[in-house]
């Protein structure tokens, strides 16, 4: 194999609506490692708040960032003492590095780990570089195989899956249990395909928009409500304490959270999934109904998890998956994610 120095294309972004398509020089694959012929990757919502906002919370763009954490491949090389995936294998690549050393990592939380190395991520400086780039040279453990039958697109779905079977697993036992889900984006169909998965008969999705809800219609939700087209269709799930079982906020919206802790029965659970800046909760409710209330970050074993899944189609991604733009566009993508009357999951595709 040449030892030269490669060329690949990349999306980087330099500040808020700064996203450029350069070129960047990619080295071949060190012992250990896989160069990747990028396939697809998807547009998630930390991606367009780092495009919009320049970042989150305190996280903040400093320096030129490649965008993309979600993605698929293809194996083109393998680096010395690595012997599989087969050159030609589609490959999800799982964007989290965790040490394996610190307090957290020995005691089974790599998801907490100090160190955590995220690609994509501006938490740390220099960030960590992502995935939206024609090439791509990783760790191979970070690569997990996926069958001939599945689609690029599919398998670049297997990071937010696996946010979403966290998210789940978060919530306990699910099975025959009422369900309700407040935001019908990307991740929060995840969510409702995870929850169906794990045995919930019942499943409840809320969104401020028809076209949302009506993918949510396609992945198997029960009931689909527009909350600002008809407020009072979730006021039977508020009888009698509340109706439901468990909650998953996708959305970070205030009413939102007021709906779902309204909805719960007592000694329910809420698991909170969106994020955003800091938001009124109705504390008397959180209080007086018992109410367990958790949080739910990233992934760590779902990711395997995640390429089982979507391999096997036991869950079929394929309808949260709206555009597929090439790398060139990138900004017009970004724009069009960023419309959810349009679009749901916003790919970008790669020279193959």
């Amino acid at each position: 194999m040449n030892e030269s120095p490669m060329r690949s294309r990349v999306a980087r972004l330099y500040a808020a609506h700064d996203l450029r398509v350069e070129e960047d020089e990619v080295p071949a694959p060190g012992p250990g490692q896989v160069l990747l012929r990028m396939a697809a990757g998807g547009i998630c919502g930390s991606d367009l708040h780092y495009y919009h906002d320049g970042g989150f919370g305190p996280v903040r763009v400093r320096e030129p960032i490649i965008s993309g954490h979600e993605a698929s491949g293809r194996v083109a090389a393998l680096g010395d003492g690595v012997d599989g995936p087969a050159p030609g294998t589609l490959v999800a690549v799982s964007p989290s590095q965790p040490c394996g050393d610190c307090d957290y990592c020995r005691a089974g939380q790599p998801i907490h780990c100090l160190s955590m190395r995220f690609m994509g991520s501006a938490m740390r400086l220099p960030h960590e570089q992502g995935m939206f780039r024609d090439l791509l040279v990783v760790p191979a453990a970070q690569v997990h195989a996926f069958p001939d039958t599945t689609t690029p697109a599919e398998a670049a779905c297997a990071e937010p899956l696996a946010v979403c079977l966290h998210a789940v697993a978060q919530a306990g036992d699910v099975a025959g249990k009422r369900v309700l889900i407040t935001g019908a984006g990307p991740i929060g169909l995840l969510v409702l395909a995870a929850a169906r998965q794990a045995g919930a008969t019942d499943i409840t999705v809320t969104d401020l928009t028809d076209a949302a809800l009506e993918r949510a219609r396609a992945m198997g939700a029960t009931q689909a409500i527009n909350v600002a087209a008809d407020p009072d269709a979730l006021a039977p799930l508020t009888e009698g304490k509340g109706q439901v079982d468990v909650a998953f906020d996708c959305s970070a919206a205030g009413p939102a959270l007021r709906n779902a802790f309204a909805a719960l029965r007592p000694r329910g659970t809420l698991v909170q999934v969106g994020v955003t800046g800091d938001v009124t909760i109705p504390l008397n409710m959180l209080v007086g109904k018992e109410i367990t209330w958790r949080g739910s970050q990233r992934f760590h074993a779902e990711f395997a998890d995640a390429v089982r899944l979507i391999g096997s189609r036991a869950i079929d991604v394929r309808p949260i998956i709206s555009h597929s733009l090439p790398l060139e566009r990138a900004a017009e993508a970004f724009d069009l994610a960023s419309d959810r009357s349009l679009a749901c999951k916003v790919q970008l595709s790669f020279a193959q």
